[in-house]
């Protein structure tokens, strides 16, 4: 890493690898031979070593994943909302923060709007449950500290599958969510369903949860 970050805004010889990342000259050149095996990095015709087209092919694949994540979950929102008749969302994690990648709001009526690309907190509402019950612990600790949940709440969530929260994130807005899980287990997302109290109950309905359920799997499926 600390080669591909010494060549990533300009090119460097030996000399400058040694210079930027401070290790053994027969060390950066080493791992600097390895990554251009690796198409990671490239040899410039004057020997300096610069980023590799592998770089430009992983970045572009990780796009496109994402991109396949978000349409599949836009498609299974839809299903979502008409079966639950609330707005559905779709979060993925980033650091300490969640961001909607899809959403398809209520058609009418009062409702709660999550525009796509809004950055929500992980400190409050389900989907921040359910993208951190399966989180390593030391991902989890520093977050509880100022979080509305505690680590019970996300235990629950492992144990059951499906997180719930009342006003956490906004007053009278309630919210169901599940994680979209990989083969691995890993978690790429949280499905949401968000709107009044009056509506969604302090108490989820099973057939929400059914439905919340339903639409993590079907994106998981749709994902890989």
């Amino acid at each position: 890493m600390s080669i591909l970050h010494a060549v990533a805004e300009d090119p460097a010889t030996l000399a400058e690898l040694v210079e930027r990342t401070g290790l053994p000259r027969a060390t950066a050149h080493r791992l600097a031979v390895a990554l251009e095996g690796h198409r990671l990095v490239r040899r410039r015709p004057d020997g300096s070593w610069a980023p590799g087209p592998a770089l430009a092919e992983l970045g572009r694949g990780s796009r496109d994943r994402a991109d396949q994540l978000a349409e599949a979950a836009t498609r299974h929102l839809v299903t979502l909302r008409d079966a639950s008749g609330e707005s559905a969302q779709f979060y993925v994690r980033d650091g300490s923060t969640r961001v909607c990648v899809a959403a398809a709001e209520r058609l009418s009526g009062l409702r709660d709007t999550v525009p796509v690309g809004a950055r929500l907190p992980m400190t409050a509402g389900s989907a921040a449950h359910a993208l951190l019950a399966f989180a390593p612990a030391e991902e989890v600790t520093p977050l509880l500290q100022a979080a509305s949940f505690t680590a019970r709440t996300l235990l629950d969530v492992r144990r059951r599958g499906w997180a719930h929260s009342v006003a956490e994130r906004e007053p009278g807005v309630a919210s169901l969510s599940a994680p979209v899980r990989d083969g691995a287990g890993g978690v790429l997302g949280a499905v949401s369903v968000s709107g009044p109290v009056e509506r969604l109950g302090r108490r989820p309905s099973p057939e929400v949860v059914g439905a919340v359920l339903d639409a993590a799997h079907a994106i998981a499926r749709a994902s890989r």
